[in-house]
């Protein structure tokens, strides 16, 4: 039996970081144009690195935090989440970013929280048949096909129990209701700092599904796939990413996601290099309105 010295405890406990011991909201963007504005109102902020990646411990919306960014992929997004996690007392994940509108009915500069995401690029390539393509006889899926791609299910292990087969990962359910009342009396821009203004209000619109995958949506056939498949509103290139970490590690999520774009619905080039500072900006507006609503 090893025996620890009461000095050498002491300075044991004495190089634990003090920003460690503080129960924290983990607040997260995508790059760097989406988490501006939250790091101009944090107060009380220092910065830590941890294997490279910057941490910033402080006080936003009068709520304990510590912002720092995924990264775009959904592997960043999983190892950075999961980093946070291993190194600060995280007691809630809140994502704030842009995304492709899926769902027609949605316009650039709306807001989704999903209750659910799911990868959607998690997927068989399947090979061609007499009948067209057929997965292996070993693999199925839940989803109809989009020609080669078949969309599957992964395995996830927590402590739950015996890992378990899923493909969406939920939103916090209380989280989910703070968020339907901050809604109700949310105010977003409609203008960016160019002029360039939306052709339709911006909305809120809390509940259902999103989807993730590490590929930029640009194609008006698959934002369609997706949609008539997946019922989402929402696709993105991380959030589906830290829901599924969330979840093994049983942290309440919530993702804020604002449209820069339609994913390939729209007509001319991609909208994300126009309405990507007014999509950023909302949706950081609308989460310091959130921590301010939540409970200290």
């Amino acid at each position: 039996m090893s025996i620890v010295r009461p000095a050498l405890a002491a300075l044991m406990l004495s190089a634990v970081p003090a920003f460690a011991d503080t129960p924290r909201i983990a607040v997260m963007s995508a790059f760097e144009p989406e988490w501006i504005s939250l790091q101009a109102d944090m107060t009380d902020a220092e910065t830590q690195v941890i294997n490279g990646q910057r941490f910033i411990t402080g006080q936003l919306s009068g709520q304990d935090v510590v912002l720092f960014l995924s990264g775009v992929s959904m592997v960043n997004a999983a190892m950075t989440t999961q980093l946070a996690l291993d190194h600060f007392d995280i007691r809630s994940i809140v994502f704030s970013g842009i995304a492709g509108g899926v769902n027609p009915d949605l316009h650039i500069g709306d807001v989704v929280v999903a209750a659910e995401w799911g990868q959607w690029l998690e997927t068989v390539m399947a090979r061609r048949g007499e009948d067209g393509y057929e997965l292996p006889g070993f693999i199925s899926s839940p989803f109809p096909n989009h020609e080669m791609f078949f969309t599957t299910e992964t395995t996830v292990a927590s402590d739950r129990g015996e890992p378990e087969q899923r493909f969406w990962f939920d939103a916090d359910a209380d989280l989910l209701e703070v968020a339907r009342k901050v809604a109700a009396d949310a105010h977003l821009a409609d203008c960016n700092a160019e002029n360039k203004c939306l052709a339709e209000p911006p909305q809120i619109h809390v509940g259902g599904h999103g989807v993730s995958g590490s590929s930029f949506m640009d194609n008006a056939e698959l934002r369609e796939w997706i949609f008539n498949t997946f019922d989402a509103q929402v696709v993105d290139m991380e959030s589906a990413a830290v829901a599924q970490v969330a979840w093994s590690n049983q942290v309440p999520f919530i993702a804020f996601r604002s449209l820069s774009d339609l994913a390939g619905g729209g007509e001319g080039e991609n909208e994300m290099g126009v309405f990507m500072s007014l999509a950023s900006e909302n949706s950081a507006t609308l989460v310091k309105a959130f921590l301010t609503a939540l409970p200290r």
